[in-house]
């Protein structure tokens, strides 16, 4: 259980860096997400085959795999999309929701009874990071599609987990990524008709951004994910992924000196996040023990 917790937050430090990564990158939401996939379906077909793994599997658990990856693709379009249109801060304001979105979630189709115990810590971390930033008005589409992220990035999380036996990690991400990318290229013509002036080249510094965004964040972040779901509930997962707004803020403070807008809620907030992380680890814990 130890090991799976360091998995769990090593990833979730490396999913911080992606806000951080979504302001520097001068591509829209689409095509960002589109080379995101593009380069990690790239780089993870090579390391299979350099490592000759086995990766064909039965018709019926790749389609599994294709639907599970173009949710995580519409969740990272919505991700980015949410940072366009308002910041980085109310975007991560708005993925704390999805704690509360996977606890709803998970006894649907895990068929569990609802826990009372996970509602509610979902909630104090949605209040502690309610209390770091306050909404804006201006930011009120920007907020919406935040809040349609979470609840993509929650489903996600639970089907995943709910297939968690069909391969392992790496073979597991690059057959969702291939779904995910099929998805974004039928609907990338659409997207640039309705939005003509989108950016679709990158600059020679958006590659090296894109690069460390999908061989650090999303090869290595996805598979210490993948890895810590066999031993964590996808609730314990979603739980603890609300740290990801502490860090990419203190990583904002470093790179953007944002340090000089912060307000005494922001330490009142990260204490609550801080104390919803804890009380589940603890949970888990005891309950391990009984």
């Amino acid at each position: 259980m130890k090991k799976a917790f360091i998995q769990l937050h090593t990833a979730v430090f490396l999913a911080g860096f992606t806000g951080i990564l979504g302001v520097l990158i001068s591509l829209d939401a689409m095509p960002l997400v589109w080379y995101r996939i593009m380069i990690t379906v790239f780089s993870l077909s090579l390391l299979t085959w350099a490592f000759k793994k086995p990766i064909l599997l039965p018709k019926k658990s790749v389609l599994k795999l294709f639907f599970i990856g173009t949710l995580i693709a519409l969740h990272w379009v919505a991700f980015y999309a949410s940072v366009k249109l308002s910041n980085v801060s109310i975007a991560l304001v708005c993925f704390s929701s999805v704690g509360l979105f996977t606890a709803l979630l998970e006894p649907i189709f895990v068929t569990r009874k609802i826990n009372w115990a996970e509602l509610l810590l979902g909630g104090l971390s949605l209040a502690g990071i309610c209390l770091i930033f306050q909404f804006d008005q201006r930011y009120r589409l920007g907020i919406i599609v935040g809040l349609i992220s979470a609840f993509l990035a929650a489903l996600f999380s639970v089907l995943n987990k709910r297939n968690m036996d069909i391969a392992e990690p790496s073979v597991m991400i690059l057959y969702e990524l291939t779904g995910g990318l099929v998805l974004l290229t039928v609907l990338m013509p659409i997207y640039i008709f309705l939005y003509p002036l989108t950016v679709v080249i990158p600059t020679l510094s958006d590659w090296g951004w894109l690069f460390i965004l999908s061989w650090l964040c999303t090869i290595i972040g996805m598979q210490l994910m993948l890895a810590s779901l066999k031993k964590v509930s996808a609730f314990t997962q979603n739980l603890s992924l609300n740290l990801e707004p502490v860090y990419a803020i203190a990583m904002a403070f470093i790179f953007f000196d944002e340090s000089k807008a912060v307000q005494p809620s922001f330490y009142y907030g990260v204490s609550l996040i801080l104390l919803s992380v804890v009380l589940q680890m603890f949970r888990l814990i005891r309950l391990k023990r009984s």
